[in-house]
This record gives C-alpha cells, sequence and structure tokens, in this order.
C-alpha cells in the first residue's frame, strides 16, 4: 500500500516529502516542544517560521534540528506582550499550537488540577495550565494568521472539560475566527500507533473558506512491523521483570499479569505492546513494555510509533519524553496538506 507520508524517514531526506508541492505557506508554532508539528508542516510543504518554547533544554533539541528563523525561549504570556515582533509574524497563514494539556488527561487527576498553580517541567515556573489555551487565542486575535491550529487530548471534549470547549469556542469568535473540532486517531492517519487527539481548526470569518473535510483511513501499522529487533534492558531491581514472566498474549497492562498472579489488581497500568496490535498511545512518562521480549521500548520503537525521523538529535534529552510531549510529524503532515489543498491551493 503506498502512504502518502512515511513513518520511517530522515531529516537528511529534505523537505517536503515526497509526492509533496512546496508552496512556501508561512507558518509560527506556539508550545513547539521537539518540533513534532514543525516536521508535519515541513513534510507537508510549508514554510515554518520556528516559535515559542518555555523549556530551555527542549529549545536546544529544537533549534538543533529545526534552525530556526525565529525562536523564542519564554512564556507565551510575554511573548503577547511584546511590542516588537517582526512584521513577518503578522501576515501568517497558519499559527500552531499545542496548549499544555495534563490537567485535561483522562488519566490525571482533572478536574482536582484546574485552576490550580503547579511547578512543570516545562520551564521549571509556577503557572496554571487550564488557561494557556485562552492565552494561545490571545495570540492569534494580535497576530490575525488566516488559519489557527489548536491540539490538544481527548479528554477536553469529555465529562466536565467541555465547559472549556464552550469557552474556547467562545473565545475564538470574539477574536474573529469561526472554528471546527475534530476527534483523530493517528492509526488512522499513517501513524503506527492509538492516539487520538483533538484539534481545533479556525479560520477567520472574514475570508471565504468553507468548512473543512478531515476523514483519514489509511491501513493500521502493527507494533510488530516497527519495532526493533530488541527492547530496552529493565532496570527496576527485578520487579517488572518477575512479573513479565508471567505475561500471556492477551495481556494489555502489567495490572491484567498481577491481578493472575497475585489475585488482585494493582494500580500498575503500565501498558504492554503486542506485535499484532497498533502501539498503544506514546506518553512522556511511564514504563511501556514489550508483549514479544519482556523488555522495555527501545528509543528506536519511540521514534518509529512516533514517526520522528531516525537521524533526530535528542540532544541528550530523554527520548520518550520528547516524542510523548509531541505531535507525530506524520499526523500534522496530513492535516496540514488537507488544509493546503481545501483552502490555499
Amino acid at each position: 500500500m503506498t502512504r502518502l507520508f512515511d513513518y520511517n524517514w530522515k531529516l537528511s531526506d529534505g523537505y517536503p516529502a515526497k509526492g509533496m508541492e512546496e508552496h512556501g505557506l508561512k507558518v509560527f508554532g506556539t508550545f513547539i516542544c521537539g518540533g513534532g508539528s514543525t516536521m508535519g508542516y515541513k513534510l507537508a510543504g510549508y514554510n515554518h517560521l520556528g516559535g515559542v518554547e518555555i523549556d530551555k533544554k527542549i529549545a536546544k533539541v529544537y533549534k538543533t534540528n529545526h534552525n530556526p528563523k525565529y525562536l523564542y525561549t519564554e512564556d507565551i504570556r510575554d511573548f503577547i506582550n511584546s511590542n516588537d515582533l517582526p512584521d513577518e509574524l503578522y501576515q501568517l497563514d497558519i499559527l500552531d499550537g499545542s496548549p499544555p494539556c495534563s490537567t485535561f488527561s483522562m488519566a490525571g487527576s482533572r478536574e482536582k488540577a484546574w485552576g490550580k498553580e503547579k511547578i512543570f517541567a516545562e520551564g521549571q515556573k509556577k503557572q496554571r495550565l487550564d488557561d494557556l489555551f485562552f492565552e494561545y487565542i490571545k495570540l492569534a486575535q494580535k497576530l490575525q494568521p488566516k488559519v489557527a491550529i489548536a491540539e490538544n487530548v481527548k479528554g477536553l471534549i469529555l465529562g466536565n472539560a467541555k465547559m472549556y470547549v464552550s469557552e474556547i469556542l467562545n473565545r475564538f469568535a470574539d477574536a474573529g475566527y469561526k472554528t471546527q473540532i475534530f476527534l483523530l486517531n493517528a492509526a488512522s492517519m499513517g501513524v503506527p500507533q492509538k492516539r487520538e487527539r483533538v484539534f481545533f481548526i479556525a479560520r477567520r470569518t472574514d475570508l471565504p473558506m468553507p468548512d473543512i473535510k478531515l476523514k483519514f483511513s489509511e491501513k493500521p501499522i502493527l507494533f510488530g512491523s516497527v519495532r526493533s529487533e530488541k527492547g530496552k534492558e529493565l532496570l527496576d531491581g527485578g520487579k517488572y521483570k518477575k512479573l513479565l514472566e508471567h505475561r500471556q498474549e492477551n495481556d494489555l497492562s502489567i495490572a491484567d499479569i498481577y491481578n493472575r498472579v497475585y489475585g488482585y489488581r494493582s494500580g500498575m497500568c503500565n501498558k504492554l505492546y503486542n506485535d499484532r496490535d497498533v502501539a498503544a498511545t506514546i506518553t512522556s512518562s511511564g514504563c511501556k513494555f514489550r508483549m514479544c521480549d519482556g523488555m522495555w521500548l527501545s528509543d528506536m520503537d519511540n521514534i518509529f510509533c512516533q514517526t520522528f525521523p531516525t537521524d533526530y538529535n535528542f540532544c541528550g534529552v530523554n527520548v520518550q519524553y520528547v516524542c510523548g510531549m509531541s505531535v507525530p510529524p506524520v499526523m500534522m503532515a496530513q492535516i496540514a496538506n488537507q488544509i493546503y489543498l481545501q483552502w490555499f491551493k
């Protein structure tokens, strides 16, 4: 089967991806992390100018791999308040962003964390995460790009978090944008991973752009076809190693093994990645195990499942962290390509 974008690729291959037109539409990013979205836009033929990233270590990784025209290592709030931004940033085709989303994740404390300040790894700054989406919209209102795209976790549109969605739509409208919301699964987009994410795609109301249609149906890629030959050695003093000796083909997590061995469930929900399935979501932390050999996912497993280039320079930063915090490049490339075809071409 011919795929629009290949999960196995290199930065040294150059941009755009084979078969894509280099049209040069201008994009600027916020919360850019390692540049998953950046690479997606470039694969689809866009000119990605750079972005804003609060974490200095991650900003170094970004600069090393992407050599951006503009890179601001600061809080988005400080960036918004700047009075000397380049004129080019007021002439964007797309403003992109993935506002930090852990407080909306179904795996976290959710409602208990809303409205509270906390020190987070990103920049080690005490801040609220649940209002950063609104800061992103403030920036869109200031720069007035033709299109604004924001990615977030599925939990944002579930349960009590829906009230935030209503406020997000209202604020986009106040900024002059009409917004569509899409829940997309990376597994249907040529990404070897079951990763469901919400995308807010907003276009300026003064532009003659119809509703966009996004539907992807590429054949799923199974973990067994992308994993490395050997996993990473376990370094946990035997806690997981003993349990994994009892793993069975239908186990989905360590908790399943624990329940069978000890007769009750534990809180250890660490995923087991089976060759016959599409890989579960790659997250920035947590232990993930391979059914085939009972080992941790290797760095290359994370890279392939996240569709990062195989020659990416992580500059010594944990590979799983960078991958898990980023949008899969191929996922973003698929969306960016449709935006070009339906709105700009």
